[in-house]
Parts: C-alpha cells; sequence; structure tokens
C-alpha cells in the first residue's frame, strides 16, 4: 500500500514547526534581551540595535507566515509545545499527583515525560 503525500501539506507542516521553532528561539533570546537591558550590562546604543534587531524579526516572521499562509500551522506547533511545556513544569512542582495518575490516562505523556524528568 502506497502512502499517499501531499505536498503541500507537507511543505506547510515542515515550515510551521520550523517558524514555530525560531518562534520559540526569538522568545528566548528577547528575555535574555531583557535581562541584559536590565542589569546594565548593554550600552543604550546596544540596547536600540537589539531591540531593532528583534522587531525586524518579528516583522520578518510574520511576513513568511503570511506570504506562506502558515499562521495557523505554527500557532498549532506552538500550542501543543505550550501544552508539554506545561505538563513539565506541573510535573515537576507537583510529582505526588502525577505519581498517584491511574494507568490508562496520560500514557503518551508518561513516555514523553521520562526523557525530561530523567527516567528515559
Amino acid at each position: 500500500m502506497a502512502i499517499q503525500v501531499d505536498e503541500t501539506n507537507l511543505k506547510h507542516g515542515v515550515l510551521g514547526l520550523v517558524l514555530a521553532l525560531v518562534e520559540v528561539i526569538r522568545d528566548a533570546l528577547k528575555i535574555q534581551a531583557l535581562k541584559r537591558m536590565e542589569s546594565g550590562v548593554l550600552s543604550e546604543e546596544e540596547c536600540e540595535r537589539l531591540g531593532k534587531a528583534l522587531m525586524d524579526l518579528d516583522i520578518a516572521l510574520e511576513e513568511i507566515k503570511e506570504e506562506q499562509g502558515i499562521t495557523e500551522s505554527v500557532r498549532a506547533v506552538r500550542d501543543g509545545l505550550d501544552e508539554i511545556v506545561d505538563d513539565v513544569i506541573d510535573r515537576l512542582i507537583n510529582p505526588e499527583r502525577w505519581q498517584e495518575e491511574p494507568e490508562g490516562r496520560g500514557n503518551g505523556n508518561k513516555a514523553r515525560m521520562g526523557i525530561y524528568a530523567g527516567g528515559g
């Protein structure tokens, strides 16, 4: 049985994943930039250049998503990543709640979480 692959859907899926990951990296860069700005490590000129570079990146990402018609794909990937991160944080903060979880619930998450929690 041959697998039918729709080239357009594949392109949108891969591009959506790549842009979602770039957005995650951008968010981390923004947090680091704010920390450096607030700490006084950067000069005023460096702060301005950094702010402009981050704004330019935001504009470029939005343009790519709009041009390629993948805004929803990127949002769906980001939502999925957010759920995974929320689960990881919740399990780290409230391990007792997750130890009592019934076997049938969240099996996919248990395997996935084992990697993050050092169990896998």
